[in-house]
């Protein structure tokens, strides 16, 4: 148990088999600050003017020692204070060759250039798309679908992994129609709402007054499936991991188009088609408020 504790004490480190001190220095002997100071005294500032109920720390793994010292010192300083404190780290992002992602010249990259290359790239994937499918999409509309599949894309793949693991950048994989990418759940989305449009339908069915009579198998585990969204959202706000909506939002479209595959819609009785559109929009709704969540815009057409 001993062991355990001074495992635990980030005031401690082993060298040679021996625990040894490791002192975090709050002001230099010069009486200079340095980052323990400001943090500490940035700590009190937020305290003592906001009265946050939780404060969270978002940066690289490299910083864990500094901030569980600045806890735990924190702690020692206002034992009283009530606040929870979050060190909220991630991992790295890697490019193809398994190093720190970095431009070919060697320097680091950018988030504007970045925002920019994911909306280009994403330009050059929906026009290639359209001349594939002999269609004419106005260059505004191009632009607008470039850019929220764009932007949708690279924030995704950034909150798709475990935050606390290194992932490898690729491009063609962020913004694949296929697979666990946002483009395509904002697909998924275009295409429930293209149901609607299809049956003539103007309002969503969230407007409307009915029941959801379950009966198909897959009727009933979408239906699950959709229950457990605010179980999720709990998960990922206790746990700061967005990935947990990522999967819960990528295994709802895959439960979606086995519903869709197996249970008609449109083409159904009355009753069950009414019931079933309820399905379709309740799903549409919460993909679009997952996304939300996770800073991504869907499109009605893609």
């Amino acid at each position: 148990m001993a062991h355990c504790s001074q495992k635990q004490d980030p005031f401690l480190k082993q060298e040679d088999g021996e625990w040894k001190p490791n002192p975090a220095l709050i002001q230099k002997s010069d009486g200079a600050a340095n980052y323990a100071t400001t943090d500490l005294a940035t700590l009190a500032y937020r305290l003592e003017t906001w009265n946050p109920a939780e404060i969270a720390y978002v940066t690289g793994g490299p910083q864990q020692l500094h901030f569980q010292q600045i806890f735990a010192i924190f702690r020692r300083w206002h034992p009283e204070a009530p606040v929870k404190l979050a060190h909220v780290w991630f991992g790295s992002i890697l490019g193809e060759d398994g190093k720190p992602f970095k431009t070919r010249s060697g320097e680091t990259v950018k988030l504007a250039d970045l925002l920019d290359e994911a909306e280009e790239r994403a330009y050059k994937v929906v026009s290639d798309k359209a001349t594939e499918r002999e269609t004419t999409v106005p260059e505004e509309q191009k632009r607008e679908i470039a850019r929220v599949v764009g932007l949708g894309a690279l924030k995704y793949a950034d909150l798709l992994p475990n935050r606390q693991s290194d992932y490898v950048f690729s491009w063609d994989r962020m913004l694949a129609l296929n697979g666990n990418t946002a483009p395509y759940l904002q697909y998924a989305y275009a295409r429930i709402r293209s149901i609607f449009r299809r049956g003539g339908i103007e309002n969503e069915a969230s407007g409307w007054s009915g029941t959801i009579s379950l009966t198909a198998p897959d009727e009933i585990i979408l239906s699950k499936h959709l229950l457990n969204f605010s179980l999720v959202l709990e998960g990922v706000a206790e746990e700061y991991r967005p990935n947990y909506l990522c999967n819960y939002l990528y295994e709802l479209s895959g439960h979606f188009a086995r519903f869709y595959e197996n249970c008609p819609v449109l083409k159904s009785e009355p009753a069950e088609r009414a019931s079933r559109l309820l399905l379709c929009d309740l799903t549409a709704r919460v993909l679009k408020q997952g996304l939300e969540i996770l800073g991504i815009e869907v499109l009605e057409q893609m």
